[in-house]
Formats: C-alpha cells, structure tokens, sequence
C-alpha cells in the first residue's frame, strides 16, 4: 500500500464537482499499473500473487522482460507477452474513467478497506470493485445461497433467514441472482439491514436486468463487490468463480434449497476449504429441490432451523468486532442479548475474574448480576470456575 494512504477509494480522489474528474492525470500511478495487470486475459489472483510476490510491485511486474516473466511459476511465454503487452493497453485508463463517472471504488487486498474474513483466504482477488460501502461490522457476515429456480417454501425460507438474521446485526451475503440469493438480500433490506452482493458481472451490468432496482437498493444499504472489469457481461465460468468470494466474506455460509447439482454446492464446498461453517436448511425428505442440502447435512454439515441455530453453528469471532448498536462482539450469539445482559457479559473477561470484581463494575444489583451470569452461563457465554471466579467461555 502506498504511504498516499487509501489511493483506491474513486470517492476520495474526486474533485468536488465531476468536471474533469475522470481526467486520468488524476489516477495514481500504482492503481493504473494494478488496473494493468488485473485486465491481462488469463491472469487470475494466483497469478498476480506469484508475480507480486516475485517482483515486489505491479510496475516491477510490467517492466520485466518475457525472460524474467516466465521465471515466474505458472507464467508461460503466452501470458509473458500478453503481459508486456499490457503496457501499451488504455484498458486500465478506461477503468478509471468509469469508477469516476460512475463513483465507484477500489479496493485493494491487504488495505484498510479491503473485507477482513477475505483477506485470509488464498485466492481472494487482489482488487475489488465496489459500489456502495464495506464497513467493519459486516465482518459478522453470513451468506444465504441456493437455486435460482427455486421453491415457495425456499423463497420464504431464505427471506425469513435473511430477516431474522440481519434484525440480529449479522450482514447478509449473496450473489444477487434469481430465486434464493434475491429473497436473502430482500430480507435483510426490509428491515433496514446491511446486505453485500457479489456480482459474477460488471458494476456497470446489472445481472439478472430485473434486479435493477434491488442492486440499487442493496448500494444504499451495503456494497455490490466484483472482481471484474466495470462493463464485463454475463458468463458461464464466472458464476462459480465468484462463489469463493461469497463464501470468503462470510463466517459461514447457509444453503437453503439446492438440488444435486446446484452451483449452490460449489459455494459450500468453497467455505469448506476455506474453513467456514456450512449449514443447510431441510426441505421435505422426497423434494428434489432441497436434495443438495439433504446431502450436505448427510455429510456433516450443520442442520439449522432458524436463526438462533445459525447464532449458535457460528460460534466464537477469530477477533472482537466492533457493532454500531452493540459495542464489541466477541460471538455472534452476543448479538440476541439485552442490554443488561451485555453490560454485565462485558465486566467478564477472557481470564478468570472474580465475582466481587464483576459485580462491582457491573454497577447494579448484586442479585441482578448473579441472575444474569446464571443466564449467560446457560446461553454458554461465561464459565463459572470454583472459588467463585467467571470467565468468558470458549477461551
């Protein structure tokens, strides 16, 4: 990352007024040089991994000859032309005047404002385009996939899950297709939540047409991130290429309705080895429509019901997130407490701790602390050790 700071943000780099402010003077100079790379046919996030890691920066890349190019591992005498090609393209000029048009930005992996949970995955793109808005607390994220054709049953079972699970401070993602990934997204929008859509297109082709107005939507209230070019259009292979992402932005990830050979599964089997939790919902046991999900359950993922068995499958954050509404998260099942509650699950700490100690922080009753640690205990929030000491549980 540049010492210039967040050089990725289209929104920062604007003038106050669009006159002018696609002028590509105005681009950094490290951006158009990633822009470059990224738009070479044929190289993916492995790929720009390797030469980044070989060369140090994107202009280091663009300047090697074919020579040194195919020292690279996966880098053949093709990909080193079309590589040294590439610095002669206006392909990454054009970009930029589109993510200024359009007010589009940037994110670039191991940044501030790139997603967290994707991040740590290995194939995660190294650059993002984005419409709307990642914020910190959407690393408490879920993904909702399943059928495009799908049923009644899954279409109000995805937006009931999408609901309840955004009502309780969780960000929905999907990948705004027809069916399951449509409804997900709705649920969380009618009751004010934050949902990410991640787009198999460009920012610029909207995919289905008929989510138009649900794509403009989901902007307002949380971001539609793609790993493509601005005005990429509909194809085969890029549907399940963009699944990883869903799966990588999530801490698990919900099938609600998939038959055998649904693109839903290549989702679940992406959190799999990215090491996300994997849920499914039942359907009836003769439905072809829910045959994908019975087999995941078969294999061991994990049945959920509602949203509290997600709360519960989620478990423990790797790290403490910070909540608008509720301070820091250390669990997803934190996000259903009280505020009585919490308050009080906030004077426990991660090592032993007194009794006297908590309840004098605490500041209210003695007996409304001792009943309250009794129901965090049962929610499985805090660990009760002899010597009257308490502790948070699952540390």
């Amino acid at each position: 990352m540049s010492e210039t700071g967040d050089l990725f943000a289209a929104d920062e780099m604007l003038p106050g007024d669009a006159t002018g402010s696609s002028d590509v003077r105005n681009a950094p100079n490290e951006l158009l040089a990633h822009l470059r790379l990224s738009l070479v046919p044929g190289i993916g996030p492995r790929h720009l991994t390797s030469l980044l890691d070989y060369f140090g920066d994107p202009d280091a890349v663009l300047a090697a000859s074919i020579a040194d190019l195919e020292h690279v591992s996966g880098i053949g005498p093709k990909l080193a032309m079309q590589i040294q090609a590439a610095k002669h393209s206006n392909a990454a000029e054009h970009e930029w005047r589109l993510a200024c048009e359009h007010r589009f930005r940037f994110l670039e992996r191991g940044s501030a404002d790139f997603p967290t949970n994707l991040d740590q995955v290995d194939d995660a793109p190294r650059l993002l385009r984005c419409r709307g808005e990642v914020l910190k607390q959407d690393d408490m994220a879920v993904a909702i996939v399943g059928a495009r054709r799908c049923t009644v049953y899954g279409q109000q079972q995805a937006e009931r899950l999408g609901r309840a699970l955004a009502m309780a401070g969780l960000t929905i993602v999907s990948g705004l297709a027809r069916g399951i990934d449509g409804a997900a997204h709705r649920g969380a929008l009618s009751v004010g939540g934050r949902t990410i859509a991640v787009s198999a297109t460009g920012l610029l082709e909207v995919y289905p047409p008929e989510h138009k107005d649900l794509t403009a939507q989901i902007a307002e209230s949380g971001a539609i991130l793609s790993e493509n070019r601005f005005e990429q259009k509909p194809s085969a292979g890029l549907f399940p290429q963009r699944n990883r992402i869903i799966s990588g932005l999530s801490l698990g990830v919900i099938i609600v309705e998939a038959n055998r050979k649904s693109g839903a599964l290549h989702t679940a089997r992406h959190a799999n080895e990215q090491g996300r939790e994997v849920m499914a919902l039942p359907g009836r046991v003769d439905s072809l429509a829910s045959e994908g999900c019975h087999n995941l359950i078969r294999d061991g993922a994990t049945l959920i019901r509602d949203a509290d068995d997600v709360l519960q499958a989620l478990g423990p954050l790797i790290e403490p997130v910070k909540s608008e509404d509720k301070g820091e998260v250390r669990s997803t099942r934190e996000l259903t407490l009280n505020d009585q509650e919490r308050a009080v699950l906030n004077c426990v700490h991660t090592d032993p701790r007194p009794i006297d100690e908590v309840i004098r922080e605490a500041g209210i009753e003695p007996s409304r602390v001792l009943a309250t640690l009794t129901v965090l205990e049962m929610k499985r929030l805090v660990r009760r050790l002899p010597g009257g000491m308490y502790m948070r549980a699952g540390y």
